[in-house]
């Protein structure tokens, strides 16, 4: 914990009267309830402030709350907070360049630098985890409710694989019951997590039937628009299936390739063993050591991946 720079990021919050927060593009479950839960403490604390969080939303964590809509004008003498985000071309909202001030609060490997304050924190398994150093740092001073509480919680959870993750130690746990202290209502969040319409139950079952595996034990499995359109799933149901992949014995690494619009082809990159992130930096994408995307454009692209994972997957089983 950099005690020094959360202070300065405490002291710009209080500094400033309008503030947005902006996830990701394709935003995930830990940088909405991020996005969530910073809005929420900052709310609660200073209720005269105006708070936004703008960007893309997501189906999967919707009940955290929905993204505002705001002009172009919103952004002018703003203070712009973008979370979870580990370079600039990903922010969601492009906007935040016309703002007075930047933030970056993150936990991914730094790749590049950018915001008139960078706080990354790698030791932390999920950006929302930063949220809460900020919060308990000052306590005194900060106020959250149950709904913040729950979005922070969320994101805690769906980062670090429901706390199965490496990266989770005493610390995770010792945040997370400052969410309980707060009122949180885990209930509520796996109800809405465990939830899964028909549709997206049988085409898991197409997955867990059709997944093929490389030579040295990459598992993949390659979706594409139409099959998405004959199951009646979208891009982001199908995506949500990539541990389903996880569970072989002999796939230290297993991948979900999709279709997405245009028919760009995008990647979903996980592990049990070897890091992955820099084979997934070499395709356009990057992430954690465990978990990584990489964005492919074509399937000539995708079989380029697959090739270089199956190279890794080789030489991590020779040296275990």
């Amino acid at each position: 914990m950099d005690i020094k720079k959360l202070t300065q990021i405490h002291e710009k919050i209080k500094e400033y009267q309008k503030i947005i927060i902006t996830p990701h593009g394709r935003p995930d479950g830990d940088c909405i309830g991020t996005s969530m839960g910073l809005k929420d403490m900052i709310t609660a604390t200073y209720p005269d402030k105006t708070v936004y969080v703008s960007g893309e939303e997501t189906d999967f964590v919707k009940f955290l709350g929905r993204t505002d809509q705001i002009d172009d004008k919103e952004f002018e003498g703003a203070l712009v907070i973008a979370v979870d985000t580990g370079n600039e071309e990903r922010i969601a909202d492009q906007r935040y360049k016309t703002g007075d001030f930047l933030i970056k609060i993150d936990h991914h490997i730094l790749v590049t630098s950018y915001g008139d304050i960078e706080y990354v924190d790698t030791s932390r398994p999920a950006a929302a985890l930063i949220i809460l150093d900020l919060y308990a740092l000052f306590k005194d001073e900060y106020t959250m409710t149950p709904k913040g509480a729950k979005a922070l919680y969320t994101g805690t959870l769906t980062d670090t694989g429901r706390f199965k993750y490496p990266g989770v130690d005493g610390d995770t746990f010792r945040n997370v019951a400052l969410l309980y202290d707060i009122g949180l209502d885990t209930e509520d969040v796996y109800r809405h997590l465990d939830t899964r319409s028909e549709q997206l139950i049988r085409f898991k079952g197409y997955v867990l039937l059709n997944y093929k595996k490389t030579p040295n034990g990459v598992a993949y499995i390659e979706i594409t628009q139409e099959l998405m359109e004959e199951h009646g799933v979208n891009d982001e149901q199908a995506s949500s299936l990539v541990n389903e992949l996880g569970v072989f014995e002999d796939c230290p690494i297993w991948v979900l390739l999709a279709e997405y619009e245009e028919k760009i082809v995008r990647a979903r990159v996980r592990s049990k063993g070897p890091a992955i992130n820099e084979i997934a930096g070499e395709f356009n994408g990057g992430g954690h050591a465990m978990a990584s995307g990489a964005n492919l454009g074509t399937w000539e692209r995708a079989e380029e991946l697959l090739k270089a994972l199956d190279d890794h997957a080789k030489k991590y089983k020779e040296s275990v």
